[in-house]
C-alpha cells in the first residue's frame, strides 16, 4: 500500500481505537519523507510524502474498517527534574554544551538515554529518572509535545 499524504491526526478524527494499525518509527524517521515499513498487523506500506515530516497520531489511511497511523517506538530516556532555576540553568548549559537534543516539557527536560550524561546529572545535583518514552516529534529545542496515552514510565526509578 502506497501512502502519499497525511490526511489528519488521531486527536482530531473519530476512530475506533481497536482498529488502529500503527506504523512504528524511530524518532529519527519522523523527518523522513520516504519510508518502507510494516504496520503492527503485518501490512507492508510505502510512505512517499512531498514535504512535511510526521508526528505521533498522523493518519495516513482511514476507511470504515481500518485506520493506519504513526507512532514512535518506546525507547530509554532520562526525565530530568530541576528543582530550582539554578539547577535548570546548570543542566541546560551542560546539555547544550554537548549538543544533546532535548525536549523541554513543563518543568522537565527529556533526553534520550546516554549513560555518559549521568556524570552531568551528579555534578549539577539535578534529580532525574530513567523511563521509557515515545518521542512524538523529532528532537529540537521545543517546549511542548502531545502525550501518547500509551506512554509508559514503567521501569522508572529515581536518582538523587
Amino acid at each position: 500500500m502506497r501512502m502519499t499524504k497525511v490526511i489528519g491526526n488521531l486527536e482530531d478524527m473519530q476512530h475506533d481505537k481497536e482498529k488502529v494499525e500503527w506504523i512504528e518509527l524511530d524518532w529519527e524517521e519522523l523527518n523522513k519523507r520516504i519510508l518502507r515499513k510494516t504496520t503492527t498487523t503485518g501490512r507492508e506500506v510505502a510512505i512517499v510524502l512531498d514535504e512535511q515530516g510526521l508526528r505521533y497520531g498522523d493518519v495516513l489511511f482511514h476507511n470504515d474498517t481500518s485506520t493506519i497511523a504513526i507512532r514512535t517506538k518506546l525507547e530509554p530516556a532520562y526525565v530530568i527534574k530541576p528543582a530550582t532555576l539554578t539547577e535548570m540553568g546548570k543542566v541546560a548549559f551542560e546539555l547544550g554544551n554537548r549538543h544533546t537534543p532535548c525536549i523541554i516539557e513543563d518543568d522537565e527536560i527529556i533526553v534520550r538515554y546516554d549513560q555518559t550524561l549521568e556524570v552531568i546529572f551528579r555534578e549539577t545535583g539535578v534529580a532525574y529518572v530513567e523511563a521509557e518514552k515515545r518521542f512524538n516529534e523529532p528532537f529540537k529545542y521545543k517546549g511542548h509535545h502531545h502525550h501518547d496515552p500509551d506512554e509508559s514510565a514503567s521501569a522508572a526509578h529515581a536518582h538523587s
